[in-house]
């Protein structure tokens, strides 16, 4: 079983700038796969954020595009969300996701607080 273990959520003001880590912690890991950040608002679906291939393509929502970098150290396993110009809607929990074969995991999720 995969494991995710997202850190560096927290409150930040409009403007300011949080960086996501996401480590696979346990579970046999193959590629190729895809790695990357879905969040969910309160009383919202939960909706994509970014995703990157191991191969290296990425994807962003269109809200995030120019503000949010995806990244990824695949000798570690580790994933990154670098998160600039934040804005008050950014605030969510923010989960971590893997994806390889047929099979989907997901982190316990980390709260941004981005306040006006």
């Amino acid at each position: 079983q995969v494991q995710l273990v997202e850190s560096g959520g927290g409150l930040v003001q409009a403007g300011g700038s949080l960086r996501l880590s996401c480590a696979v912690s346990a579970g046999v890991l193959f590629s190729p796969n895809v790695m990357g950040w879905y969040r969910q608002a309160p009383g919202k679906q939960r909706e994509l954020v970014a995703t990157m291939y191991s191969g290296g393509q990425t994807n962003y929502a269109d809200s995030v595009k120019g503000r949010f970098t995806i990244s990824r150290d695949n000798a570690k396993n580790t994933v990154y969300l670098q998160m600039n110009s934040l804005k008050p809607e950014d605030t969510a929990v923010y989960y971590c996701y893997r994806q390889q074969g047929p099979n989907p995991y997901w982190g316990q999720g980390t709260q941004v607080t981005v306040s006006s």
